[in-house]
């Protein structure tokens, strides 16, 4: 399929000219095949806009209901975070974080002070912060399903109902739902959930990250045409086309799913280094936030160091700016776990969806395209010093080398003036590339700094004009894009021409096609969540040098983000 038939007006949705029923499309994010009976997750609890006035005299009473609901939620969620690992782990943390936040609690607490229900108060309380968030746009308007998640489990445990989501299934399945939150995705057993498909979502969902952590074949933003399927029915599905067919042969789909089955043994059993069919290196690192994550990435043994350390989570939470010292202790654990290998550090990535209650911004009419990244420094900048002056502190005694890069650089003004700022404390500077004006100038860039980082997730988001988390919007922030893959073929360039690395550190790591596209053009290394470094291994020591450099070039020269994908799996798979 060269043209993506959801938008080729010649293949109506669900026609064929075949017997069979076309297959239903998503975007693929997990590779992989899956054939199992379909399960639809359960519905999220009819929510009330209205109910009777609570008696003043009763009012403590329902604040008690909630507390308890609350605490119930929020400690099952714990629960499931000490059996998870990696981000599945980070996130039901998270979670279960948002459900005890004081202002939301305070919020729920004025409302019941009204006159309305603890499940009217925790209704209202939560659509206020969602319209806040939404308004903000961006990862903060992810957190809006977070909110929506939580606040239908208090209202199914206050109502004494099931909590809505994943089921348990007792015999393996494929998991239907119209979108899942982050701690339904986080709790999956991949032994009885064999497969995912979503309506809604997009390629760096919460739903895509802990599918691929799993191995999951998974397919999202397959739309409405998804509510045709009914519960137990034989469904197969294509996490890397992006496929769902609805009445597959069954020995067909029985052997189609034995066959990815074996390539995911492989997978399971790689232990790297990465090498191409001809022997090319290939560096594959681990993005981290933590001294714990780093730990966990180290153990697997499948990074060769640190590509993304988001250093930004010892900032997030915290009311006033933690001290070097503070940082360097942060900081100091990611290097030790990485002990004498390459960690790449970046510096604080806020503002925006991620703002600081330090350092504030005022009232952004487009807080994406606004004071984020490095920029927060231009007013503030003893953060960005205070911060170089941690990391230099983290080194001691600990034998690392880091690198450290700066999010949002987009002049050669600022290149140089950060570039100075790192070699001052005996730093290598390297700079992201996330603004479309950073590959543009990238020559220019590489006189100032050692090295460059493409974030593939804002790179696609900034180059298309379209916001990352908008589902609707998923087929133009997809990496394929030709525009967005051209982009990081300039970056590559200069640094082959600079004799300097350049690195990816985006979702589109984590996609072993996609991943021998990047090195055809010229990425020296990739960097993803840990558990998404076998399958990328598996995939380069399968292809050819040849096979990787002219799927780079027919991908980049591809009409279409589909187009770029058909022609690099005919030639990487294929074999054309």
């Amino acid at each position: 399929m060269s043209v993506d038939a959801r938008f080729d007006p010649a293949t109506p949705a669900g026609e064929s000219t075949d017997a069979a029923p076309a297959p239903l499309l998503g975007i693929g994010v997990v590779a992989g095949i899956a054939a199992s009976p379909a399960l639809w997750a359960r519905p999220r609890p009819q929510l009330p806009t209205d109910g009777p006035v609570v008696p003043e005299a009763e009012r403590d009473e329902q604040k008690e209901r909630f507390d308890v609901a609350a605490a119930t939620v929020a400690d099952r969620l714990k629960g499931r975070s000490e059996k998870a690992e990696g981000h599945a782990a980070e996130v039901l943390e998270a979670t279960a974080a948002l459900v005890t936040d004081k202002g939301w609690r305070r919020a729920v607490a004025k409302h019941i002070d009204s006159g309305t229900t603890a499940v009217v108060a925790t209704v209202r309380a939560t659509d206020t912060f969602v319209a806040k968030f939404e308004k903000i746009g961006g990862l903060m308007a992810e957190r809006t399903t977070d909110l929506k998640d939580i606040r239908d489990r208090v209202v199914a445990e206050l109502r004494g109902e099931p909590e809505p989501g994943v089921p348990s299934p007792e015999e393996p399945v494929i998991l239907l739902a119209e979108d899942l939150a982050p701690a339904d995705t986080a709790g999956l057993d991949p032994e009885l959930v064999r497969g995912i498909v979503t309506q809604l979502g997009g390629k760096t969902s919460h739903t895509a990250i802990i599918a691929r952590q799993f191995g999951i074949p998974c397919v999202v933003g397959a739309g409405s045409a998804l509510t045709q399927i009914q519960d137990g029915s034989l469904i197969l599905i294509d996490g890397e086309a992006g496929e769902i067919e609805t009445t597959p042969d069954p020995l067909k789909a029985e052997a189609r799913a034995k066959e990815s089955a074996e390539v995911q043994a492989k997978i399971r059993s790689w232990t790297g280094p990465a090498v191409t069919a001809d022997g090319t290196r290939v560096q594959l690192l681990a993005n981290v936030q933590d001294g714990a994550g780093a730990r966990t990435a180290a153990a697997t043994g499948l990074p060769e160091g640190v590509g993304l350390f988001r250093t930004e989570l010892c900032f997030l939470s915290a009311q006033s700016e933690p001290s070097v010292e503070t940082q360097a202790g942060i900081y100091r654990e990611v290097f030790e776990a990485f002990h004498d290998q390459k960690v790449v550090v970046r510096t604080l990535d806020a503002g925006s969806d991620k703002p600081l209650a330090f350092a504030t911004m005022p009232d952004e009419p487009n807080p994406s395209l606004g004071v984020r990244g490095v920029r927060i420094a231009f007013d503030e900048p003893g953060v960005l010093e205070r911060q170089l002056d941690a990391v230099a502190e983290a080194v001691k005694g600990t034998g690392a080398k880091p690198w450290v890069m700066a999010p949002m650089i987009a002049t050669v003004e600022e290149a140089e003036w950060y570039g100075k700022l790192c070699r001052d404390r005996g730093l290598i500077p390297g700079v992201m590339i996330e603004v479309p004006s950073a590959a543009l100038l990238g020559d220019e860039l590489l006189k100032h700094v050692e090295f460059f980082s493409i974030g593939t997730n804002d790179l696609t988001q900034y180059a298309m004009a379209a916001d990352r988390m908008a589902s609707q919007l998923s087929q133009l922030t997809d990496p394929w894009q030709p525009a967005v893959l051209k982009l990081i073929k300039m970056a590559a360039d200069a640094g082959q021409r600079a004799d300097k690395p350049v690195g990816v550190c985006g979702e589109a790591a984590a996609d072993p096609l996609l991943a021998c596209v990047l090195v055809g053009l010229g990425v020296t290394s990739l960097s993803a969540a840990a558990p998404a470094l076998a399958a990328v291994g598996v995939q380069l020591g399968q292809a050819t040098d040849e096979q990787i450099a002219r799927a780079a070039e027919a991908a980049v020269s591809a009409p279409t983000a589909q187009a770029a994908r058909d022609s690099a799996f005919d030639i990487i798979k294929g074999g054309k």
